[in-house]
């Protein structure tokens, strides 16, 4: 009865396959390869930037989330990337994108940083290659988390095969097609990932006898809807939050500002005078997809309360069970295959752009900058390739208990990212007095302190139990303008490029 679902799912890849291989002509140089010529327009920069960032969390974690606990701890995590979006589309987009062409024409984030404060050292871009390979690897481990769960929820297929079929499916047309490829299938999976999760509430909430008794169940439970404390399933009772998880929840917002694979769509759309035009169209598709992700959370919790299959971490299938039991008969069945696509369709918009960075941290900052710098573009191309595959693997091996969270694994290497590149985007952009000291002290602390947090301070409780990413950017931030200060100012020349980008922006 299953035999449809998995028809569906199989075409939805071999399409992206297809499309790989289509683009894989086009790619000339490592410029072509790794940023698409600079050549995106503007619907396709929207779509890609949010499908690559929302990734299997948006059907996954964050319905999850919802589902078992309520609205305050998946609400104002949303709020907050609705909120994080905005800003780094109004603040950010633009101003980026003719930096980098100013700064030697950038094409890596870490080629930015280099280049933006002349590092001839190359000290940044060793700092922030390594810390991309670091938190990209747990980043696309979750999304292969989440290929397994979904073909092991749905056809009791084997969790780890299931898993290491989908990464290769990733990584051929990821090494093939490159940017272009990644960016058109974007745009493919985001629309997708917008009809899968706006069907399924819709037929939820007739299901359930309408948007009334979604409410009332919800309502039923203590604390479900409540914004300063969440529904406790394991008691049934109400957990008081206060202000501090609310504040983590809105910090998830300033992740934008460091996440590359968002950053570098901005650096690659052809005409930035389009750039208003893409934010308007991103900031509908995420008012939609986080908004509705969230409700569907609600409804899941009012048609199917005491599931045990959805307890604990099951709690983030409940979008494919939703999409299961909500569909019967063969051609229904092929619907809910085409839905089902849309968590592979997540998934895979977020993992071929972080294995693009991270491959272009490789080959083109490690291996070119450092390395060989003479070396031929084909030969960057081959180790870009192969790079592809190794941190695939490593992220397989990574994801391999099938019991990981999804959401767990995207919030470390999100505050990873914010921590570390976020306030050193910004001060790069905007205030002139950065200097290479003040970046170098500023992005270290950053990522280290997203990685020890949970594990030292946080473990105190209270004031210290928050979300990692807000200190990180704090005193990343804070040690980036007191290193500055207290150090020799920029030289002449950098100066004059921050000022020919700040009028280009104008």
């Amino acid at each position: 009865m299953k035999l449809p679902i998995l028809i569906a799912m199989f075409g939805y890849m071999v399409v992206v396959v297809v499309i790989g291989v289509i683009y894989g002509n086009r790619n000339k140089t490592s410029e072509d390869y790794f940023l698409g010529g600079r050549g995106l327009g503007p619907w396709v920069t929207a779509m890609s930037a949010e499908a690559s960032d929302m990734s299997s969390w948006l059907l996954m974690g964050l319905p999850g989330l919802a589902y078992a606990t309520g609205f305050s701890q998946a609400g104002w995590t949303a709020i907050g990337l609705i909120l994080g979006t905005y800003l780094n589309w109004k603040l950010v987009a633009k101003r980026l994108r003719h930096y980098t062409e100013v700064s030697e024409n950038s094409i890596t984030v870490p080629d930015f940083f280099s280049n933006r404060y002349k590092d001839d050292k190359k000290i940044l871009m060793v700092i922030s290659s390594i810390m991309i390979l670091l938190f990209f690897t747990v980043y696309t481990a979750s999304g292969f988390a989440a290929c397994g769960t979904l073909f092991n929820s749905v056809f009791g297929l084997d969790y780890q095969a299931s898993m290491i079929v989908c990464a290769a499916v990733i990584v051929i047309y990821t090494s093939i097609g490159g940017f272009l490829a990644a960016s058109t299938t974007d745009l493919i999976q985001g629309l997708l990932m917008s009809f899968a999760i706006v069907t399924v509430l819709i037929v939820g909430v007739v299901a359930v006898g309408g948007v009334e008794n979604v409410i009332s169940h919800g309502q039923s439970l203590t604390g479900f809807f409540d914004v300063m404390e969440y529904h406790d399933p394991a008691t049934g009772g109400a957990v008081s939050q206060g202000v501090i998880p609310i504040l983590s929840g809105l910090a998830w917002g300033l992740g934008y500002f460091g996440v590359p694979h968002i950053l570098v769509r901005f650096m690659a759309i052809s005409n930035p005078a389009e750039i208003k035009k893409s934010r308007n169209i991103a900031m509908v598709w995420v008012l939609i997809s986080l908004s509705v992700a969230v409700c569907i959370g609600f409804t899941g919790a009012a048609l199917y309360p005491n599931v045990a299959e959805l307890a604990g971490t099951g709690q983030q299938r409940i979008f494919i069970y939703m999409t299961i039991h909500l569909f019967k008969g063969v051609i229904p069945l092929l619907f809910a295959g085409v839905i089902l696509s849309g968590i592979l369709a997540a998934t895979m918009s977020t993992s071929d752009s972080q294995l693009l960075i991270a491959s272009s941290c490789v080959a083109k900052n490690i291996y070119q900058g450092l390395v060989k710098k003479d070396a031929s573009e084909k030969r960057i191309l081959i180790i870009s390739r192969i790079t592809t595959i190794v941190i695939a693997v490593v992220g397989v091996c990574i994801a391999m208990d099938e019991n990981s969270s999804v959401f767990q694994l995207v919030e470390n290497a999100w505050a990873g990212f914010g921590g570390a590149f976020g306030p050193l985007i910004l001060f790069s952009l905007f205030w002139k007095r950065t200097n290479l000291k003040g970046a170098i002290v500023g992005m270290v602390s950053g990522g280290f302190i997203s990685l020890i947090w949970p594990y030292t301070l946080g473990t105190l409780g209270g004031i210290f139990d928050i979300y990692c990413l807000l200190p990180a950017f704090i005193v990343s931030s804070l040690l980036i303008v007191i290193v500055s200060l207290a150090t020799e100012e920029p030289s002449q020349e950098i100066q004059e490029e921050f000022e020919k980008a700040k009028q280009l922006d104008q």
